[in-house]
């Protein structure tokens, strides 16, 4: 089985939108497109180099094909990532596209999740997914990302579009591989690694102290629990 890499830009509070440019992606009024580029420099760029220097497949949703498919194809040759990306296979979840005019593309149709879990199962290279939040919710929610590899940069935005959001799930991750730009931008790679594993610190006998927060927990919580149960 090949392995699924979602690689993303991120801020500090998990916005993924629009790193690139004020163009990529407005939607919501998104106001800080292009946030990535004060810290890019040649450490990132050498990282970007080595992430996509393999042969690899693209599964993008239809927003990010469409921002690749007006750029990549444009840029000269003499580049390695966008000779990566022209060359990679392109899958594409969409349920508005009706044609792909870029090269060696491919539109999924149907239920993508089980679409993706078939690609996984066929021979190829490693499939690499960029940008593409909607997407991303579908993949996390059905457990069909293998690797995470992150860039994540020291600043916050309040608002955009989350990597984790909707579509995240209890999942354990362990930590493959982790640097840090000049920049202070954080470039750390995880697999997926089972589920979640809690344990406690607490003492084994609480105190009346704790055995009385606890039941004041639980009353309010079931103050919250009618007080929904009347308004629906």
């Amino acid at each position: 089985m090949r392995k699924l890499v979602v690689l993303s830009f991120l801020t500090l509070d998990g916005v993924m939108q629009a790193p690139g440019g004020p163009e990529e992606d407005p939607t919501g009024n998104f106001a800080y497109g292009g946030w990535v580029f004060p810290y890019f420099d040649d450490f990132l760029g050498r990282v970007m180099d080595e992430q996509m220097g393999n042969p690899f497949d693209l599964l993008l949703g239809r927003r990010t094909y469409e921002i690749f498919a007006a750029y990549w194809p444009y840029v000269q040759s003499a580049d390695p990532i966008a000779t990566g990306i022209n060359s990679a296979k392109k899958y594409v979840a969409s349920r508005t596209l009706t044609r792909l005019d870029w090269g060696d593309s491919e539109l999924l149709r149907g239920d993508v999740a089980a679409a993706v879990a078939e690609l996984k199962e066929k021979d190829g290279p490693d499939i690499q997914v960029h940008g593409s939040g909607v997407l991303v919710q579908t993949l996390l929610q059905h457990d069909l990302v293998d690797e995470l590899w992150l860039k994540i940069f020291p600043i916050t935005l309040g608002r955009g579009k989350r990597l984790f959001a909707t579509g995240a799930v209890a999942a354990g991750f362990e930590l493959r591989a982790c640097r840090t730009s000049p920049a202070g931008v954080i470039v750390a790679s995880y697999s997926r690694a089972g589920g979640v594993r809690p344990g406690s610190f607490a003492p084994e006998e609480p105190s009346e102290a704790e055995l009385a927060r606890r039941r004041r927990l639980q009353e309010e919580e079931g103050e919250r629990s009618q007080a929904r149960w009347s308004r629906e």
